[in-house]
């Protein structure tokens, strides 16, 4: 295990949860899972915590009770070369979840997520400040980034609206 792996604490579907991520992300397995014993919160036998892979990236998911709940404050980036896995990963993990502006989304478990194209941050960091902005300004106005939008954007074209896509 690395120095510092996220730690996602679920409700009580996190086993549904490490099932689709590893199913959505190439590279990914999970490692082990172990269930609750005699002791509490969860009943005997059922499904208490997973060691899992996405991409390389190491993960563990923990059913912790009703207390716990995720919020925005933290997000998941996925980093994106192509418009494929954009589409990709936005379908994926927002079904069943809700689809939120500038490449945000919230799966069903209620996870944050951002999927987002790299190349997103190099036009947004490009030294011709004019050109960052209209390629934020673009940015601000998506739901699902769409890369020949902000290319449009950076060459100086008009950009169509795509929120709700």
């Amino acid at each position: 295990m690395k120095k510092v792996t996220p730690f996602l604490t679920f409700k009580d579907q996190a086993e549904e949860a490490v099932k689709l991520y590893t199913s959505i992300f190439k590279n990914s397995r999970i490692l082990s899972t172990s269930r609750y014993g005699d002791a509490r919160p969860g009943a005997k036998g059922s499904f208490m915590t997973a060691n899992f892979e996405l991409d390389g990236q190491e993960f563990v998911a923990l059913n912790g009770g009703p207390s716990f709940e995720f919020s925005q404050g933290i997000s998941l980036l996925v980093d994106c070369q192509t418009q494929e896995e954009v589409d990709t990963y936005w379908e994926k993990l927002s079904e069943g979840g809700s689809k939120g502006p500038c490449g945000w989304l919230t799966d069903r478990f209620g996870v944050s997520w951002q999927v987002v194209p790299r190349v997103l941050t190099e036009l947004i960091n490009d030294p011709d400040t004019e050109k960052a902005g209209r390629v934020m300004k673009a940015m601000l106005q998506m739901s699902k980034i769409d890369i020949a939008e902000l290319e449009r954007a950076a060459e100086g074209g008009e950009v169509e609206a795509t929120s709700g896509r």
